[in-house]
């Protein structure tokens, strides 16, 4: 635990901490991982000048100008961060303008900002209810001890015509780390974004992503694709795309277009640039989050080292997805150089790079281990993975085991294996402890499981790094 015991006991919680302690229930939220050692903002009571309390985007811009000196953001309710939401006291630094909205009807009033966080040494940013922030992009610049825990990430994602569906235009990712060191990101709700969700970049090392959800549009009538389809079958031909989609020449209905469409494309990029020297210093831990139909990256890395334990990637519903398109229509689709189908990759280490997956779930995901995406014939892009008793369901059959065993599924693809060891050391510089991967989903899905809004426990709990 944090050393300052005075703030715990002028916030009343000493007594169920003790007892907490006592019986291990929340030692499974415990920091571990490549973020070993970081201290946020500490424990500081809610009377310190550097805790603040955020209500506003404007409350959130002053909290986080360079040079700030605050140490504690709680946010008290969801915020609503897109540039034409912004009061014109926010429109500055640290906010400015992103790229604009082209499609979806609600961005397209709102707008979307882009929030960078730059220089702070010592920061946590949390709620205590799981508040959501929406329509903005967050850029996490050359900052260290960096903890966000309990926000939900929102609607950030459009349709894609200006690109034919490449996804290649907005740039809109709900977190990027660069040039950083250690960051905890823990029990967050991620939905769908246009581009990436939690990307690292520029040598930013010590990131562990914990008990967080990652999830796809689940299709309702009033989901933010179902949004976007109905605005778009409202007026078709100011969209081509959809249009042909829609046309007989390929024949999807609607509800086709919102499930194929609903998945996450990407996800953890770790490493933006090919071979750049500072990549042999990306060091990212995930564990215990759930990916809900997350078609790639979990994660991708290119150099340095990613230990991912206890996850589940459940593709179920890219499976159901996919099955909606047949080779007929993907030929169709090609055709007009569009960019409309369900990719299914799993965590890939590409460049050197070293990548574990330890006792996790992987749940019908076409390629789940896969070790070069630019040249298998080319060795310089081939990485080191290795599975480690994981289970992995694909076509009604179940098989738990490595990825070195003879005969399995989870032999890394598609260039030669590599001899798996850590670039740099020996063994993980970090303790950790496993559960089950057969427990997994249910855990994770539970009550008290992955995601924000999941703990109702005292809000001082959220500033500990160990319990």
């Amino acid at each position: 635990m944090n050393d300052n015991s005075s703030s715990l006991t002028s916030s009343g919680n000493t007594a169920q901490l003790a007892s907490a302690q006592a019986t291990g229930t929340y030692s499974a939220y415990n920091l571990t991982g490549f973020s070993t050692g970081n201290t946020g903002g500490g424990t500081i009571a809610d009377t310190d000048a550097r805790y603040k309390k955020v209500y506003t985007a404007t409350d959130l811009a002053q909290a986080l100008k360079k040079g700030s000196g605050v140490k504690v953001i709680e946010v008290m309710n969801d915020l609503n961060l897109g540039w034409n939401e912004l009061p014109s006291a926010a429109q500055t630094s640290p906010f400015a303008e992103h790229n604009k909205p082209l499609t979806h009807p609600v961005l397209k009033q709102s707008g979307v900002s882009k929030l960078t966080i730059d220089g702070f040494d010592g920061l946590t940013i949390f709620s205590n209810n799981g508040a959501k922030i929406k329509h903005v992009g967050i850029t996490v610049k050359r900052s260290s001890n960096l903890i966000i825990r309990n926000l939900e990430f929102d609607e950030l994602w459009e349709w894609d015509e200006a690109t034919k569906g490449d996804y290649d235009k907005n740039d809109w990712d709900y977190l990027t780390l660069e040039q950083t060191n250690k960051v905890w990101i823990d029990h967050c709700t991620f939905n769908k974004a246009y581009d990436g969700v939690v990307d690292v970049k520029k040598g930013s090392k010590g990131v562990t992503i914990s008990w967080s959800s990652f999830r796809s549009d689940d299709g309702s009538s009033n989901s933010w694709v179902s949004q976007q389809v109905k605005a778009m079958e409202a007026d078709k031909s100011a969209y081509p795309m959809y249009n042909y989609l829609r046309s007989s020449s390929v024949g999807l209905s609607q509800q086709d277009i919102i499930a194929i469409a609903g998945g996450q494309k990407k996800t953890h990029l770790v490493g933006a640039t090919e071979f750049a020297s500072d990549n042999a210093d990306l060091e990212i831990t995930l564990h215990h989050n759930y990916y809900q139909d997350s078609q790639d990256r979990m994660p991708r890395l290119r150099g340095g080292n990613a230990h991912v334990y206890n996850i589940v990637m459940d593709a179920s519903g890219l499976v159901a997805a996919k099955a909606k398109l047949t080779p007929e229509m993907d030929k169709a689709i090609n055709s007009k150089g569009y960019h409309f189908t369900v990719t299914s990759n799993g965590a890939i280490s590409t460049e050197g790079g070293a990548v574990l997956v330890e006792k996790s779930q992987i749940i019908g995901v076409a390629s789940p281990i896969r070790n070069n995406q630019t040249d298998p014939s080319n060795s310089k892009y081939t990485g080191k993975i290795r599975a480690v008793d994981t289970m992995y369901t694909a076509n009604g059959t179940t098989f738990r085991g490595n990825s070195d065993t003879a005969g399995s599924p989870l032999a890394p693809y598609p260039a030669a294996a590599l001899s798996f060891s850590w670039n740099g050391f020996n063994s993980l510089p970090y303790s950790y402890q496993t559960d089950d991967p057969t427990t997994l989903v249910s855990r994770l899905k539970a009550a008290d499981g992955a995601g924000a809004g999941k703990l109702g426990w005292s809000k001082t709990n959220w500033l500990l790094v160990q319990y």
